[in-house]
């Protein structure tokens, strides 16, 4: 399989099932933020190379699962209204992150002030790619009329707080350092 195939060099691109829209349509705008968002949880895990802790394999996989599950995402928000989504989202994909979010802040400290993302550079990562996922989310409200259910909105708006108590988390079981906002900014 080719990498290129020349069908965008003026400015278009196909969303699922073949038809063109400009590249800076906001319905490609949402999908490829998703992509960029899910290529930063990628970064974020490679952080964890080297990296030990009991529950590291549990948290990786939920992490992938996340990962594929963004790809439906991006499959819903590329698909014509008209058309048949081929990946399709289902409730259950945004109960599983709360359940997660759940599970996660019963073992971690409760928060009683704003934190600024710090501490493991997975951590880290994990807030940016929150961020990204904030901007989807954003972006993705723009086409809410052109698809098919509002479910990859709840997703994304899920995701973002998942990322966020996942970040939490792993600085958590490796120690990070969670730096207070400094409210008084002198």
């Amino acid at each position: 399989m080719r990498i290129y195939t020349r069908s965008g060099d003026k400015g278009t691109t196909a969303l699922v099932y073949g038809s063109r829209v400009p590249k800076d349509d906001v319905r490609v705008e949402a999908y490829g933020t998703c992509d960029e968002a899910n290529s930063m949880i990628g970064l974020a895990l490679s952080h964890l190379h080297g990296v030990n802790w009991d529950e590291k394999e549990l948290f990786l996989e939920k992490m992938y699962r996340v990962q594929t599950i963004l790809f439906h995402v991006g499959a819903e928000l590329s698909t014509p209204k008209e058309r048949e989504v081929a990946w399709k989202l289902r409730e259950d994909h945004v109960t599983e992150l709360e359940e997660q979010i759940d599970e996660w802040s019963e073992g971690l400290p409760p928060l009683t002030q704003f934190i600024l993302p710090s501490g493991h550079s997975a951590s880290s990562a994990l807030h940016l790619a929150r961020t990204v996922v904030r901007r989807a989310e954003r972006v993705a409200v723009g086409v809410q009329d052109e698809l098919h259910s509002t479910l990859p909105i709840s997703y994304l708006n899920r995701l973002s707080d998942y990322l966020f108590v996942a970040a939490r988390y792993v600085n958590h079981a490796l120690k990070g350092t969670e730096i207070p906002l400094q409210v008084d900014v002198k």
